[in-house]
């Protein structure tokens, strides 16, 4: 798990089905018409301290990372795509057509040489990990060679309400490719199928959430910053390490058996399988008191679900439906 290294986590600020009342695929192919009569630019805006004018939309981009690859895809931008890098799992099935006709620049991340050999003019990273600039990735390496760079703004935002975040962040790349409207469109139907989550769980109390990444020795979980947590209080969960002051971090055992959670989420991604972690945790002795595990309470959430994309009030609502099933199935049943 490179790109989320504990290193990286003070930087990087970070849960299969489709988002179809949010597609835009029938625009996919369509010429952002503000874009080809200019309209809209110069546009300035600073991203994570790096402040840029665009007197035109980027025409070759990079992403790096999964989650920002499916933001330029739902925002129809496939055309703009010259490569991309670094899935953590299978990109959604409405995505995997125009994900097939993208060069795959590299499994993980590509390297410096790698990106300038596709000559784009924009690179747009989803971890900060992107842009290490010890791997000789750094955004001002990049700025020298002509090229303009964007981080997904979790990687770079604290205290405040992540899912207004992934809103600025969709409204950001809107403005930044001439395509305002689709942006718009898409906030506008996150909003309502958000709320269409919220009264469902109206008046539930929540339950209490530990999530399980990854970890042996200590736990890797989700913090009380970045859209995980929000993704859990929006589901109706309480985060038992809210009070971790990031978005992951490592938690020890003896607290996660102190603070009794109720439902283990599982982030499922990488070599290790949902279960293999199950079993690593029901065979714990020491985890055996804790409720989630006496129930065999598990949820489960694709690594994809969990960072700020477009994925996140899809994953809202299926997490909803995991921590409360019977009253999302209630509340969904004519």
């Amino acid at each position: 798990m490179s790109r989320r290294t504990p290193a990286l986590i003070a930087a990087a600020v970070l849960l299969p089905l489709a988002l179809t009342a949010c597609s835009t695929s029938e625009s996919t192919d369509a010429e952002p018409e503000a874009a080809a009569k200019g309209e809209g630019f110069p546009y300035t805006v600073k991203n994570c301290g790096v402040t840029t004018t665009y007197k035109a939309p980027p025409k070759r981009v990079v992403t790096m990372n999964q989650h920002v690859t499916e933001i330029m895809l739902e925002l129809g931008l496939k055309k703009s795509l010259v490569g991309t890098a670094y899935l953590d799992d299978q990109v959604l099935p409405k995505y995997a057509k125009d994900y097939a006709a993208v060069p795959v620049l590299a499994k993980e991340y590509p390297s410096y040489e790698q990106v300038l050999a596709a000559n784009p003019d924009f690179v747009y990273g989803g971890y900060a990990s992107a842009f290490t600039a010890g791997d000789g990735r750094g955004r001002e390496a990049f700025k020298k060679a002509g090229i303009e760079t964007r981080l997904n703004t979790e990687s770079c935002t604290k205290g405040d309400q992540p899912m207004d975040t992934l809103y600025e962040e969709i409204r950001e790349v809107g403005r930044t490719f001439g395509i305002s409207d689709r942006a718009e469109a898409w906030i506008k139907q996150a909003k309502t199928d958000n709320a269409a989550t919220a009264k469902k769980l109206a008046d539930l109390k929540p339950v209490s959430v530990f999530v399980y990444d990854s970890g042996d020795k200590t736990a890797f979980t989700a913090g009380g910053e970045g859209i995980g947590n929000e993704l859990i209080e929006r589901a109706g969960g309480t985060n038992v390490f809210a009070d971790l002051d990031k978005p992951f971090g490592d938690a020890s055992w003896e607290n996660v058996v102190d603070r009794k959670p109720e439902v283990i989420v599982i982030y499922d991604y990488g070599a290790t399988t949902v279960e293999q972690k199950k079993k690593r945790l029901l065979t714990d002795p020491a985890l055996a008191d804790v409720p989630a595990i006496k129930n065999k309470r598990f949820a489960v959430m694709p690594l994809s679900d969990a960072v700020l994309g477009v994925r996140v009030p899809a994953a809202v609502d299926k997490l909803a439906a995991q921590l409360h099933p019977e009253a999302v199935k209630a509340a969904t049943t004519p």
